[in-house]
């Protein structure tokens, strides 16, 4: 399978310290790949360089055959890249369906922008709340809305980055539904996480980050019987925080 996204040699350095190390990482087209590690791994850093709000030290960035390295965040999305950061970037004193019209507005007629932000919102399950103001959302309503206004893009890649903080164990599961259908849809999609049980439920393969490099790639079994996996995270018990 052809590689979507790829890095070669990716470095950042802050000052005396580096935090991404060489990097030769990947993701498949079509795959639900999760990127895992602990604390201080270099994820959101990786992150950061990715979706371009980080300028590598050295080494390139890929996408769909393409360098992307120097491009601008826009230009990236603009070549089918959609994010999710952990903060919602909502607006919270429009209604919920007024904000999902306007990451549509540019991309579609009136008629068929109303038409979306319908399907978008059943999706999501924020039909019943259209009219409300975003601000008055729950907090996991809130992550619910913002992953509608990524995919309203229909991106080829959609990153998501600690999808589930802060959610219940209901809405976490809700959530990796929500991915795993649109990985069904066929997109490609990269999570950043921390929430194992969340891991478990979608991951097709996984990657393991440590002090800035891969750790271990595999299945989320291979992942989790790995006992040098095990060890990296705290307290050695096999269950990453």
């Amino acid at each position: 399978m052809a590689k979507l996204l790829e890095t070669h040699g990716l470095t950042k350095r802050f000052g005396g310290v580096t935090v991404i190390d060489d990097l030769n990482f990947g993701v498949d087209e079509g795959t639900l790949h999760c990127l895992i590690g602990p604390n201080g791994a270099g994820k959101s850093t990786l992150f950061k360089l990715i979706v371009g709000r980080h300028s590598p030290t050295a080494g390139s960035i890929r996408f769909r055959g393409r360098e992307l390295t120097h491009l601008s965040t826009a230009a990236r999305i603009h070549a089918g890249i959609s994010i999710k950061m952990q903060v919602p970037g909502i607006f919270p004193a429009l209604p919920v369906a007024q904000n999902l019209t306007i990451a549509l507005q540019h991309r579609l007629g009136r008629a068929e922008t109303r038409r979306e932000v319908e399907r978008l919102l059943d999706f999501v399950g924020l039909a019943a709340d259209a009219t409300k103001p975003a601000g008055q959302l729950g907090h996991g309503q809130k992550q619910w809305l913002e992953i509608a206004m990524a995919i309203s893009l229909r991106p080829t890649l959609l990153f998501l980055d600690e999808p589930t903080a802060g959610l219940s164990p209901d809405e976490t599961f809700r959530t990796g539904e929500m991915v795993l259908a649109l990985k069904r849809d066929g997109m490609t999609v990269l999570v950043v996480e921390h929430d194992m049980t969340f891991v478990r439920q979608i991951a097709e393969s996984v990657t393991v980050l440590h002090f800035g490099r891969v750790f271990a790639e595999g299945t989320i079994d291979e992942i989790a019987a790995n006992t040098a996996v095990q060890e990296i995270y705290l307290g050695s018990t096999g269950h990453a925080h």
